[in-house]
């Protein structure tokens, strides 16, 4: 029997040609890179990936393309959020055709269903796959938060319904919740937030974190600490890194294409999401700041 996932699931931004549209090389070199630093499985399109922005054609050539660079060497996790339970089952169906691993959804992120709507979307979705599933409990106005007990059912009742990804708040003490009402129905709780939360959902039970993808061997070696029961020096790194995600936090997707781009990996920064900052010459100026403290936690 495979055993359930944990570590460190990065999630692969979408790079973009110089007249947007999708790097496809670029693509592939983040990939590669991930793998290179550690990643123990890789995750996408989503919210990091500006999966809003992609159209269905390019969501699947993204996955396409994620899926045959990995090449089974790690895990990968499509995620597959539509705006009604159909799409998303079609998508679902398409990714695992391809060959990915399992899928990650959120609820219908325009029309935000209550709890019966939540439970039946995945209950269509669940039914169409044979793939394990990540619900995906994020923060409005994108995501529909929903209850502990609610997931705990989800997790219960539903085949195929094995895995939460905690992003309401507050996400340490919903990851305990959600572990305390689940029980052995749900095979592991990762976090998500850029890892922000990382050593205090290890503490309550959570089972992996998705960060995005621009600083992985940062974040596994965060991880390989915690794994090797070493908490005070996986606090060590992680007060290092602290800076580069809380800078993350204000910028967002513009500031994991910036780090990415100094490191090499891809050659533009562009982004396709309205709300996206460029990043002018303060922002760049702290940032090369805090990457020369954060720098030395990079492996690639």
């Amino acid at each position: 029997m495979t055993s359930p996932w944990r570590g460190i699931f990065p999630i692969v931004v979408t790079p973009f040609t110089p007249d947007y549209a999708l790097d496809e090389d670029g693509l592939r070199r983040i990939v590669r890179f991930s793998i290179e630093a550690g990643a123990h499985g890789l995750v996408g399109p989503a919210n990091a990936s500006e999966f809003a922005t992609l159209s269905d054609d390019e969501r699947k050539r993204w996955l396409e393309i994620v899926v045959h660079e990995t090449s089974g060497q790690v895990p990968v996790i499509a995620t597959t959020t539509s705006g009604h339970a159909l799409a998303t089952a079609a998508l679902s169906q398409f990714a695992q055709q391809i060959g990915a691993n399992g899928l990650m959804a959120m609820p219908p992120h325009v029309v935000h269903p209550d709890a019966a709507g939540c439970y039946a979307y995945y209950q269509t979705l669940a039914s169409r796959t044979d793939l394990p599933i990540f619900v995906q409990n994020y923060v409005g106005p994108v995501g529909t938060p929903m209850s502990a007990d609610l997931l705990a059912r989800m997790c219960r009742e539903i085949e195929h319904i094995d895995y939460i990804k905690e992003e309401t708040l507050p996400s340490s003490r919903k990851v305990s919740e959600t572990i305390r009402a689940a029980g052995d129905a749900c095979k592991g709780v990762f976090g998500g937030q850029g890892g922000i939360y990382l050593l205090d959902d290890y503490r309550r039970g959570s089972t992996g974190n998705m960060p995005a993808c621009q600083a992985v061997d940062a974040h596994v070696a965060i991880w390989d600490r915690l794994e090797a029961e070493d908490e005070a020096g996986a606090r060590v790194l992680y007060n290092r890194l602290l800076p580069l995600i809380n800078y993350e936090r204000q910028y967002g997707v513009a500031l994991y294409k910036e780090v990415l781009y100094r490191r090499g990996v891809i050659p533009t920064t562009l982004c396709r999401l309205p709300s996206a900052v460029v990043l002018d010459a303060e922002d760049k100026a702290e940032l090369d700041a805090i990457l020369a403290d954060v720098g030395g936690l990079f492996t690639v």
